[in-house]
């Protein structure tokens, strides 16, 4: 399939295509005639691209993990990569429910003061 089609498969633009061509994250396509020539895998990996980014990895990230031997990928990295990726997000989702646990208790001490829902507030006299 030709570049516009892979765009419109991964929803990536064809600059950011060409980007991870540059950057050596996809392997160069063969050519047709003039023009370059993507299989599947290239799709594959772009969709794996542009998850890992849309959870937050860096292209630099991705560099050191997305590595070819022999013009195949090395999954087994990518999963390992996954794996610390996952245990990344769990432990930010953990402090993130300790403090909406931390504003709950704010909340809970705001509403069970009577003094405090009785009065004005201060500063707005």
């Amino acid at each position: 399939m030709y570049i516009g089609e892979v765009a419109q498969k991964t929803g990536l633009s064809i600059k950011a295509i060409r980007l991870y061509e540059e950057r050596g994250l996809i392997t160069l396509p063969p050519r047709k005639g003039r023009y370059r020539y993507y299989n599947s895998s290239h799709v594959e990996i772009l969709n794996l691209i542009k998850e890992a980014k849309s959870l937050g990895s860096t292209l630099s990230q991705l560099e050191a993990v997305i590595v070819y031997d022999n013009g195949e990928v090395d999954w087994s990295k990518i999963e390992a990569f996954l794996i610390k990726l996952k245990c990344q997000l769990t432990l930010q989702a953990g402090i993130l429910q300790e403090r909406i646990e931390r504003v709950d208790a704010c909340l809970s001490a705001i509403n069970s003061c009577p003094a405090i829902l009785d009065s004005a507030p201060k500063g707005r006299d």
